[in-house]
């Protein structure tokens, strides 16, 4: 607002003017990215597939850069509507303040000045002798620094025997002096903050968009993300079920909805309840944000996480079958990542995987981690297509000595069960299927989630591999039915045989496993046991650890068809939900 803020000005704003005018940039916004999409759909494809020689190319290098431009107007006008509709919403608040301040004025017989003082009129006092004087009037100005008066509205301060105490009509003005001066400090601060934002995003007459510029785009991006952080965060309902969230998701207009998608994805990609669709798309657009900011670092854990964020961000840029969703990601703790192979918002069959000891975002993740999530969705779509898998890496999964505490798993099961929830909200079937899978310690993690009061939320049916126990003594315990516990436990995986294995430390798990009578684990009963009471699926042995020189293979195999495939399709025959074909096996 140029020429400066008044009292007057603000009193008289008509946000609805600055809206209307983020309406405006928000259709030419989106006109850009209809245009740019019928370039490279209609006319880029169809010249590609019919054209070739250097006049196909030269077209082609054209509308590569028209395209280019139309993105950039897209998002540029795009930072244009969020700024304007931010700066809106934000001085809403400050003229609200203003206006109610005259209003108090008016009724309390003050007068407001041009510049922003108060008069106050002269008024009879009595004094503690009982003599009734006359008290003049004033003007006083206010600060927008200072608190109010701690004393009640209108009270005089101390009185002196014999003498008139001042004008309470002093107090009343000042307060009244304050509270606009505070309003006019606070909408001063917002209009400046907004005006360098819009500054940021001027452009020169017929700009030539490259890919710098387009890069370019990201730092205006992050200044209108500083500008509009209050407006943006704090409407977020992060302390909301995902029920809600869903609901004001859904209560929002589109331009709204861009506005998150595209200025601040952090704040959407990683809350449950919100849609599978729009969480990837936040994600995807975070993603290369995310990189940038750990190529900045130079530490071990920054080059750890940089590597599989890369790695990852190859992955999405191929075709890939099932469809992948990035529904999470993040650099905290040990790193997060929650990634779905297949809708799981379309699909009737929803599977969620929690990983185990010494899990985090690195290389051995995205190789071996997330195909294990893709198997079972492979072959959970054999059985019944409309299926899909996730991979849920959204707690710090032990490292090492910790593996033998609960600590993690208590800590993430919470975490869980809103993800959890926020899948059974967000699915759109009316009959949908969901199963929690719990690895090794994850299996814990899942154990310890569905022990919480409501259980698992949504979940039909609880799948346990590679478990070192549950922290529960029967499988009713799991709040599913013992029908619906479902565990794979190979004979040769020294993690199934707890205590044995893991109360003698770690010579233990290198010696043949001893305790196959036993029926306790490290954390409760064993979930393969006669006594916990689930139903045990079969599962190759696997090799041994000393004789077949095995180590740990025999662990780790469950959700591979290239070496447990009895197992891989057993997973895949629960998940897709016929478990009345697996194949069974005598528990411990």
């Amino acid at each position: 607002m140029s020429g400066g803020l008044t009292w007057q000005r603000l009193r008289d704003l008509g946000t609805s003017e600055l809206t209307e005018a983020g309406d405006a940039w928000h259709r030419v916004s989106s006109r850009a990215d209809a245009d740019r999409t019928r370039v490279d759909r209609a006319m880029t494809a169809k010249l590609r597939e019919t054209q070739e020689g250097e006049a196909a190319e030269a077209a082609l290098h054209r509308l590569r850069r028209l395209s280019r431009n139309f993105q950039y107007v897209h998002g540029e006008c795009g930072l244009v509507r969020t700024t304007l509709n931010g700066l809106a919403a934000e001085l809403a608040e400050p003229r609200r303040r203003l206006r109610d301040a005259l209003a108090d004025a008016a009724a309390q017989g003050l007068t407001v000045h041009d510049d922003g003082s108060v008069g106050y009129p002269a008024a009879e006092v009595t004094d503690l002798t009982g003599t009734t004087r006359n008290a003049r009037g004033g003007t006083v100005r206010g600060s927008a620094l200072l608190p109010l008066d701690p004393r009640p509205l209108g009270a005089p301060p101390a009185d002196f025997p014999g003498f008139a105490p001042p004008n309470p009509r002093q107090a009343r003005a000042q307060e009244v002096a304050d509270r606009i001066a505070r309003a006019l400090r606070s909408a001063t601060e917002i209009d400046t903050r907004y005006a360098r934002a819009l500054a940021a995003l001027k452009a020169e007459q017929g700009l030539d968009v490259t890919e710098a510029t387009l890069r370019d785009v990201r730092a205006d991006t992050a200044g209108v993300r500083t500008a509009a952080d209050r407006y943006l965060d704090d409407t977020v309902p992060r302390d909301a079920s995902p029920a809600d969230r869903r609901r004001w998701w859904d209560g929002l207009t589109d331009e709204q909805r861009r506005e998150y998608l595209e200025i601040a994805p952090d704040l959407i990609g990683g809350l449950d309840g919100i849609p599978a669709a729009a969480r990837d798309e936040a994600n995807r657009t975070r993603l290369p944000l995310l990189i940038d900011e750990l190529s900045r670092r130079d530490d071990g854990d920054a080059r750890t996480k940089l590597t599989a964020l890369r790695m990852i961000q190859d992955k999405l840029s191929e075709p890939s079958n099932p469809p992948m969703y990035l529904l999470g990601i993040g650099t905290e703790g040990n790193g997060r990542a929650i990634i779905s192979y297949g809708d799981p918002d379309a699909s009737r069959n929803v599977s969620a995987y929690v990983p185990g000891w010494q899990t985090k975002l690195d290389e051995g993740f995205v190789d071996d981690t997330m195909k294990r999530a893709r198997d079972t969705a492979v072959g959970a779509r054999d059985v019944d297509p409309s299926s899909a898998s996730i991979i849920w890496l959204g707690y710090d999964a032990p490292q090492h000595v910790d593996v033998m505490t609960r600590g993690d798993a208590q800590r993430g099961a919470p975490a869980y069960n809103e993800f959890m929830e926020g899948l059974a909200v967000t699915n759109r079937n009316e009959d949908a299927h969901l199963t929690a899978i719990g690895h090794s310690y994850g299996s814990l993690t899942v154990g310890t989630a569905a022990q919480r009061p409501g259980g698992i939320p949504g979940a039909d049916d609880i799948i346990i591999l590679g478990s070192p126990g549950v922290d529960a003594q029967k499988a009713e315990e799991l709040g599913v039915g013992r029908g619906h516990v479902f565990v794979g436990a190979a004979d040769n995986d020294p993690v199934t045989h707890t205590p044995a294995a893991w109360e003698a430390g770690l010579f233990a798990t290198m010696l043949p496993v001893t305790d196959r009578g036993a029926d306790d684990a490290y954390f409760g009963k064993d979930p393969a046991s006669e006594a916990f009471g689930a139903r045990r699926f079969k599962v190759d042995d696997g090799p041994r650890m000393l004789r077949d020189l095995g180590g740990f293979d025999a662990h780790s195999q469950y959700f591979t068809p290239e070496t447990d495939a009895e197992s891989a399709t057993n997973i895949a025959r629960i998940v897709a939900g016929q478990p009345e074909k697996i194949t069974t096996e005598e528990r411990r």
